[in-house]
Formats: C-alpha cells, structure tokens, sequence
C-alpha cells in the first residue's frame, strides 16, 4: 500500500457536500485526518491517504474534476 499527504482546498460550493467520502468509498482509498479548518466560504484538510498506486492517482484526480485543489504536503504532519 502506497502512502500520499495531499491538502484539499474546497470551493464554497462544495464545503457541505461528501466529496471525500465517495473518493474514499469509490476508489478504495483510506482517508486519514491529520488537520482541518472549515469556514463558511472555504474548507482545507490535510489528509494522509493510503491505498494502491493507482487508486490514489485515480483518487486525486476526482477530487480535482470536482473542483478541489489538491496540492501535495511534505514535513509538517503529526507522525
């Protein structure tokens, strides 16, 4: 199993919806909060997830098709 820390950024339109639950559930993908901060105009998380290669590309890639920034993060999660 392969390893990615990524921060999402979600758009205002789309704090409220599961966006992450279904990259979850649909690509396989297990989700770990490491932080977190939601506004009424903005939601930021930065999550360790772990699964295949291939299902986290896959993963990040739907998450950016639905509007989120997806950026990669190194050093600064709570080990």
């Amino acid at each position: 199993m392969a390893k990615k820390a990524v921060k999402l950024t979600f758009p205002q339109e789309l704090i409220k919806e599961p966006v992450t639950f279904r990259m979850a559930k649909d690509f396989d993908i297990i989700p770990n909060i490491r932080r977190a901060r939601v506004t009424e105009t903005v939601g930021e998380l930065v999550l360790e997830l772990e699964g295949t290669e291939d299902n986290l590309e896959r993963g990040i890639r739907y998450l950016q098709q639905q509007g989120v920034q997806v950026a990669p993060v190194e050093g600064d999660i709570l080990e």
